[in-house]
């Protein structure tokens, strides 16, 4: 662009010179080729100026598409699966190769490698070959991570101060421990987040937390073959014919309720079972009650190992094994939904501080 607007500006000012320099010398006679000559000029220095403008606007514009001080934007790692149920990866981009794993609906991972229709990529512990014709890119992908992947913040300190603004000497509202959730509305800032704190608005200071973006990831054929095996391994008992779960599945979906929705009504109890039902029915997921519940990314409580300590102690409330029980029977308050977030924050069906879609 600037060699092209340069060439222009040379050109045009040699006319102007020619012209400039041939003024003195016409006879005064000949007035009309004067003023043909003067009229000639000032055109040449109205496209001179016309030239150096529109190339101006010309390079602003390129170097605003590409970046601040021409420099070009990084593209994005980013690549989600955009199937209805799963997707096969391969050892080799082609549909002959060998199959190494899967990537379930709403699994992401990060991009390796792009050649003739197929992109290498690595989710999880599973990196292999899969067809663009079922992936998401750039916008596309990070539009989808937003709607399905999840926040996961942990507390790195025994005791978090919520205050009522995000400033070190404001109110404290609320105390928070390593075993208790958050539910971020926000950043503030490098220093702050806002959190939903007891229906209201909190402020936590981001040197005691860690917060980190979760995706699900997919599944290599090891793992699968590991998982179906400690499944055949394990008592099967069948609740009301609805669903065929492992002995402790019962219990396992109770304390993810627990931790999911125990201080909601029976109703969001039981929204929340019918949601990981939902998924172990939908084959767009892993089949199992654990496979649902442990999928990288999916529930928070379950990342930060919340679930794993309330099933160990035992200490489940009776409505939430009560919701467990019937959201294995095949009871649902929420149709086929398969995801649930805070309340205000998706569009979907509401019920208690939730929303389910």
């Amino acid at each position: 662009m600037r060699r092209g607007r340069n060439g222009l500006f040379l050109l045009a000012s040699l006319l102007l010179c020619l012209v400039s320099a041939a003024l003195p010398r016409m006879d005064v006679r000949a007035e009309g080729q004067k003023e043909y000559l003067d009229s000639l000029s000032a055109g040449i220095e109205k496209i001179l100026s016309a030239s150096l403008e529109n190339g101006q606007q010309a390079v602003e514009e390129l170097e605003e598409m590409s970046g601040s001080d021409g420099e070009e934007q990084e593209e994005s790692d980013l690549v989600m699966v955009n199937v209805q149920k799963a997707l096969n990866v391969r050892a080799d981009a082609s549909e002959d190769s060998d199959k190494v794993g899967v990537l379930y609906k709403d699994c992401g991972g990060r991009i390796l490698e792009r050649k003739d229709g197929w992109t290498r990529l690595k989710s999880g512990d599973l990196i292999g070959w899969a067809s663009d014709e079922y992936l998401l890119f750039d916008d596309d992908a990070e539009a989808m991570a937003d709607e399905v992947g999840n926040l996961i913040v942990t507390i790195e300190t025994e005791i978090l101060r919520v205050r009522a603004e995000p400033d070190s000497d404001a109110e404290v509202i609320g105390l928070l421990t390593a075993d208790d959730e958050l539910d971020i509305i926000d950043f503030v800032d490098d220093d702050w987040i806002s959190v939903d704190y007891q229906d209201d608005t909190g402020y936590v200071s981001t040197e005691y937390v860690d917060v980190d973006f979760h995706i699900d990831a997919g599944e290599t054929l090891a793992a699968i073959r590991q998982r179906e095996e400690e499944e055949r391994k394990a008592k099967l008992t069948a609740n009301q014919g609805a669903v065929i779960v492992g002995g402790d599945d019962l219990r396992l979906l109770a304390a993810l309720i627990h931790c999911e929705a125990g201080s909601e009504t029976y109703n969001g109890k039981l929204a929340v079972g019918a949601v990981v039902m939902n998924r172990v029915r939908s084959g767009a997921y892993p089949s199992t009650i654990s496979g649902v519940i442990f999928a990288s990314g999916q529930f928070t409580p379950a990342l930060n190992g919340k679930v794993a300590r309330v099933y160990e102690s035992g200490n489940i409330a009776a409505g939430c094994y009560e919701a467990a029980q019937a959201a294995i029977n095949g009871e649902t308050n929420v149709g086929t939904a398969t995801h649930f977030r805070r309340a205000g924050s998706h569009d979907g069906i509401i019920i208690d501080n939730q929303v389910f879609w």
